[in-house]
């Protein structure tokens, strides 16, 4: 009866604990003529197993906890097995006492060009590079992963992000572009690297507090958005001293449309110096801050 016990329990926990993401793997091949589109099907459905399946980390998530995401794999070009394609990722955690779910990431690679053969294995070995379709995708779940927890707990996020390094360190003997720093000044080397970045502290500080402020609107709405305001108004302060920072524009690509929403709606704060922060910060999103109502 005690080992039946002791089965089931070691069950439950495997269960538990095998995954930590509830994500949706989309594989687009609108673009390709005359392609064989089973090859892309298979590709969805492996990469939808390997993702959710895999055990990210040795943390206890239950079902409720499971991270929602999403990657959207735009396929540009293929010659025999050698895919050229694109890679958005998006991720989203729920609001405290709230239905709502605050977008974390939107973040599209435009640099993603992989090798696969039909039916092959994908498997996760931190330490080997094993092809550079099974290192983009093991990347960005840790990158959603350590940006979850930064939501929660500042820099929570640390050990995720330091295993993203890894990978991207590891990766970097495939020779595929986004893992270097020659590859441009906006990809997976530079993504990683200011996140973990003294010098980009300030952003995951803005992250935390915003989300901080987004789990107190139940209690207190004013003042939850104060204290959104005042994280960007800290982003803000780092802008002034690294204009267009990679990780600011991140942060903005996910937040814009909330940031208008949020201060759009009663009851009404002082908004004037946040508008000018971040025009500042971000003016390609100005015709959004444009609209925030005084």
């Amino acid at each position: 009866m005690n080992k039946i016990f002791t089965f089931l329990l070691l069950f439950v926990i495997g269960l538990t604990q095998a995954q930590q993401l509830n994500c949706t793997v989309t594989v687009n091949s609108q673009k390709l003529s005359n392609a064989n589109q089973q090859v892309f099907k298979t590709l969805e459905t492996s990469l939808n197993e390997f993702v959710n399946k895999t055990a990210w980390t040795n943390q206890s998530y239950s079902q409720n906890e499971k991270i929602n995401c999403s990657m959207y794999i735009t396929i540009l070009s293929n010659s025999s097995d050698q895919f050229s394609a694109s890679i958005q990722v998006q991720s989203s955690r729920p609001i405290y006492n709230s239905s709502y779910a605050t977008p974390v990431l939107n973040y599209n690679d435009k640099d993603f060009n992989f090798r696969y053969t039909e039916f092959e294995n994908l498997v996760f070995n931190p330490t080997v590079f094993e092809s550079n379709l099974v290192s983009v995708i093991s990347f960005y779940s840790y990158i959603i992963l350590g940006m979850d927890e930064d939501t929660f707990t500042l820099e929570g996020g640390d050990p995720n992000f330091e295993i993203a390094q890894n990978i991207a360190n590891v990766a970097q003997q495939g020779g595929s572009k986004g893992w270097s720093q020659i590859d441009g000044n906006q990809n997976r080397y530079f993504l990683i690297n200011d996140m973990l970045s003294p010098t980009f502290s300030a952003v995951r500080k803005t992250t935390f507090d915003y989300h901080s402020g987004l789990d107190a609107m139940s209690k207190d709405l004013k003042g939850a958005k104060e204290k959104i305001k005042t994280s960007l108004l800290n982003l803000g302060k780092l802008n002034s001293s690294k204009p267009n920072a990679f990780l600011t524009r991140v942060f903005l690509d996910a937040k814009s449309d909330e940031i208008l929403s949020i201060f759009s709606g009663g009851p009404s704060i002082t908004v004037s110096d946040l508008i000018d922060s971040l025009n500042k910060t971000s003016p390609l999103n100005s015709s959004k801050w444009e609209l925030i109502k005084y």
